[in-house]
């Protein structure tokens, strides 16, 4: 039973293989990112809630009684199993005074807060006064699953706050995990914010952030890679605004003009997955070198495939030839049109050309990380485990 404290991160997303293929019923691949979202909530004395999520500028506090009149005035029950309906977010809107279409990520976000902590404690028993702190690795809107990351970590500390699920992490230990079904639970209540933030969500971000390592998805499915290695990369942010809903119109529509030479296309980015995966499921057993020009060639074949169906962008075409000049491999990542470019780093890399690479790409006005992808997935910590840059942005204010 948790006392006066919980920490809780998650990890960001990337798409290691199978951007726009996915939508038309290809396998695709999405891993984990060793960048994370950490949330603190404290239990408090007085009758209020408060979260605080500086990345985004919201700090907003309620008291306990106007939030259980609001539970009270719903007049459809909360289900993780549905999604969130119109009169419940026009309802929460109106009590946060959110504008009717307000898009922006501090609206989305208290919005996700408001319904998930009154849907949880109405299905799971009262949440008591908190205070909850929010800070991220992860850049927001780029793709790369900070909104997931938030509503899991949500979902965990939540569901601990009211005792849906344990709280697993022993005297002396840095860190733990749930068991699978409380697993699935937290899962479960973090699409519900995934839904309250974009509408329709595939799914795919939430389960990477609580599962970890490396996911399959094709057609609504959703399968964790049992065993997966953790890769080094660099994750390059373009920096380049793009719309994922123009660039998937564009990529159909190309495909309804020339089926015969995209279709093709499409199996050839779903063989390239599927080979992903078999070489991510070997390494653990056998950690050989010889995998990694695999994987290189699969970046640089996968790539070349995006740019004929026209996800490419001028800015990633810099970035892979920055990179390429260093003797690295890298593809977009997401979308693409912008967006965020992964590269592979192998083992014997030299650290000498991966900060002259990231020299270069932050010369051209991106945005770089030296990272992993495979990452744990949603992680209860003790403060012993925290980082000092994390202490420091859970610190008392």
């Amino acid at each position: 039973m948790w006392e006066r404290s919980v920490v809780v991160s998650a990890p960001g997303k990337a798409i290691l293989h199978g951007e726009h293929a996915v939508v038309h019923g290809k396998v695709a691949l999405a891993v984990a990112l060793d960048l994370r979202t950490f949330l603190r909530l404290r239990r408090c004395g007085e009758r209020g809630v408060c979260v605080r999520l500086p990345g985004v500028g919201v700090v907003r506090s309620w008291d306990v009684p106007s939030l259980q009149a609001l539970r009270r005035g719903f007049a459809a029950d909360f289900d993780e199993s549905k999604s969130p309906s119109a009169e419940q977010l026009d309802m929460l809107k109106e009590f946060a005074g959110i504008a009717a279409g307000a898009s922006a990520p501090e609206s989305l976000a208290t919005l996700a807060f408001l319904y998930m902590y009154l849907a949880i404690s109405a299905k799971h028993g009262d949440v008591p006064s908190v205070d909850i702190l929010v800070w991220s690795e992860l850049p927001t809107g780029a793709g790369l699953g900070s909104s997931a990351a938030y509503t899991v970590c949500l979902a965990a500390a939540l569901l601990t706050a009211c005792g849906a699920i344990s709280c697993p992490l022993k005297e002396g230990e840095p860190t733990a995990r749930w068991t699978e079904e409380e697993l699935a639970l937290i899962n479960r209540w973090a699409f519900q914010g995934e839904r309250v933030i974009h509408g329709s969500p595939s799914g795919v971000d939430n389960a990477v952030g609580t599962w970890g390592g490396a996911l399959r998805y094709q057609s609504g499915k959703i399968t964790p890679l049992k065993r997966v290695p953790m890769l080094k990369i660099l994750l390059t942010n373009t920096k380049v605004p793009r719309s994922t809903k123009v660039l998937v119109a564009g990529v159909k529509e190309k495909i309804l003009k020339f089926p015969a030479i995209m279709n093709p296309v499409l199996d050839s980015i779903d063989a390239i997955s599927q080979e992903c995966q078999s070489v991510l499921e070997a390494m653990p057993a056998n950690p050989s070198p010889e995998y990694y020009p695999v994987l290189e060639e699969l970046f640089d074949i996968n790539q070349h495939h995006l740019n004929v169906m026209g996800a490419g962008h001028p800015s990633l075409d810099r970035l892979c030839g920055v990179t390429a000049s260093h003797g690295l491999h890298s593809k977009l990542t997401g979308a693409g049109g912008g967006g965020c470019g992964i590269t592979l780093l192998r083992p014997d890399t030299s650290p000498l050309a991966v900060e002259a690479a990231k020299r270069d790409l932050c010369a051209c006005g991106f945005e770089c990380w030296e990272t992993s992808i495979g990452a744990s997935g949603v992680t209860l910590h003790s403060s012993s485990s925290l980082s000092t840059q994390v202490l420091h942005a859970l610190a008392e204010s």
